[in-house]
């Protein structure tokens, strides 16, 4: 097989959560530049559908849908849209998140448990609900994005976030048990572990600790518009088909110190 044909995603249909801003769109926009046709879909529609109109100017398809990851009424929309429009669901990105600072001893037990609901329930729900249809394909993608917090601890005075670090280690334990679970039905399970890249959620935290940040990253730099984009597309093409169970790591380095 061309290497050309193991990263093409035409005709393939990937659903994308959060999709209507920061990583999630960046991932859509590759998919859909690699010839897929993606479903966006987040609490914000109206993002969703800004990103949408952008990404079928690629001529690729796309849908725009409301979707709290926690409902699972609203995941199951999502699902039933898709293949009512599409016929399959071929990827799956669970990168819905949310995050919450304080110090432990301060944080709310609401603030805790939304962060567990979104990151690492919802994760779960939208896996479950996806997962039944890619079993009866006997093939599907599922990646979801953990984080380098999701690795160990962090200093608190950079990363003060309890919540969010313990979701995100869930995460990566998900991943790797449901890979197991689902490898018989050629369903493919990874992760993706960012660093620091300038989002709307993570915009103050770097702005806060800018300069130590940099200095705890070999490359010197947070991430760009791009620097998803071919990790994704590997985890979501035949290129990866041999892949499962594992986690990329996308951070400039800084894990490696």
């Amino acid at each position: 097989m061309h290497v050309h044909e193991l990263f093409d995603l035409k005709g393939k249909t990937a659903i994308v959560t959060g999709g209507g801003r920061g990583l999630g769109e960046q991932i859509a926009a590759g998919f859909a530049e690699a010839g897929a046709n993606v479903v966006l879909c987040s609490r914000k529609v109206e993002a969703c559908q800004e990103v949408a109109a952008k990404l079928e100017e690629l001529g690729v398809q796309t849908l725009a849908l409301k979707c709290d990851i926690s409902k699972p009424e609203e995941i199951q929309n999502v699902v039933d849209e898709t293949i009512k429009h599409f016929g399959q669901i071929d990827i799956l990105v669970n990168n819905s998140g949310a995050t919450w600072g304080a110090p432990v001893v301060d944080m709310p037990l609401e603030a805790w448990q939304k962060v567990i609901d979104v990151n690492v329930t919802g994760t779960f729900l939208m896996s479950q609900a996806v997962g039944k249809q890619m079993i009866k394909q006997k093939s599907g993608k599922i990646i979801n994005i953990a984080s380098v917090a999701g690795l160990g601890g962090t200093d608190p005075r950079v990363m003060d976030t309890i919540g969010y670090n313990t979701s995100k280690g869930a995460v990566l334990t998900f991943t790797k048990d449901l890979a197991v679970k689902w490898g018989p039905y050629n369903i493919h399970v990874n992760a993706i572990a960012p660093g620091f890249f300038p989002t709307k959620m993570s915009k103050v935290l770097i702005e806060r600790g800018k300069d130590p940040l940099l200095d705890g990253t070999p490359l010197r730099r947070f991430g760009s518009d791009n620097d998803l984009k071919g990790v994704a597309l590997f985890l979501a093409s035949k290129a990866s088909d041999f892949v499962t169970g594992d986690v990329i790591i996308v951070d400039g380095g800084t894990h490696a110190r």
